[in-house]
């Protein structure tokens, strides 16, 4: 009961809300608070980005000298790949709020966000010696508009319909790799979060299942797949709560307090 009241005073972080009379966070969303605060203020974070695109090109340039059969294509992820949503979870987090459809929605229609460090010159690098660029996000159909504005906003190549596929109907990327497969030799996939590389991370696997299939790939990491940090969200969240999205704050920060490892 100790360590549990401690874990809770280390994790709670008290921030300026935009909440009226809000002043503390949940455990899970002063994680959140700061994950935002790292990813925007970190030079760690830069650098490793930074390292993950330079790793890219080194990847690319190497195929490149390869290059036989079907045309070169490199996939990616958008959001926390190549844009930067941290503000709007950082909004979000500091409220003690969830993540919320219509909120992040409204947030996309503006195509504002900032760049991930070192994506768009990375990207523009492939553009520039024949490689074709595929946005493959869960974006919903809706966000079209606005995510164009953002690609477009930094003069990202191939943005456009036939490259940019958002999610129709299922959140699995494996159907749209499929697709770009069959013309093409996709010989990179840039992503943030583990199934925009493997199909094997989809139709939510355990966190034991998502570290033994890490394990058996390996030697794709850094080589073929390149990623790029993001501690805000993913699946590894979502593994840790069973996938469970009804669970209310108070039940996540139950969930927290019990399974992370603290020194007694």
């Amino acid at each position: 009961m100790k360590n549990k009241i401690i874990l809770a005073i280390i994790f709670t972080v008290t921030v300026n809300s935009a909440v009226k009379g809000q002043t503390n966070t949940s455990v899970v969303n002063g994680g959140k608070v700061w994950a935002s605060l790292w990813q925007q203020r970190a030079a760690e974070y830069k650098a490793l980005c930074f390292q993950a695109y330079n790793l890219a090109k080194l990847r690319l340039d190497a195929a490149l000298k390869l290059k036989k059969g079907k045309p070169l294509a490199v996939i990616t992820d958008i959001d926390e790949t190549l844009l930067d949503n941290s503000p709007y979870d950082a909004q979000r987090a500091a409220a003690n709020l969830d993540y919320d459809i219509k909120t992040w929605k409204q947030w996309t229609a503006k195509g504002i966000c900032d760049t991930v460090p070192g994506a768009p010159s990375f990207f523009k690098y492939a553009a520039s010696k024949g490689v074709t660029v595929f946005y493959i996000t869960n974006r919903d159909e809706d966000e079209r508009p606005g995510t164009t504005k953002n690609l477009k906003l930094y003069n990202l190549p191939d943005v456009d319909d036939a490259h940019l596929l958002l999610k129709q109907g299922s959140s699995s990327k494996e159907v749209r790799r499929q697709l770009v497969l069959k013309k093409y030799n996709v010989v990179l996939l840039c992503g943030d979060n583990l199934p925009d590389f493997d199909a094997r991370y989809d139709n939510h696997p355990a966190e034991a299942d998502r570290t033994s299939t890490t394990i058996g790939l390996k030697a794709q990491f850094g080589d073929r797949y390149i990623v790029i940090p993001n501690p805000s969200y993913g699946d590894f969240e979502g593994a840790l709560f069973h996938f469970n999205y009804k669970l209310s704050t108070a039940q996540k920060d139950s969930v927290i307090n019990s399974v992370i490892k603290v020194d007694k």
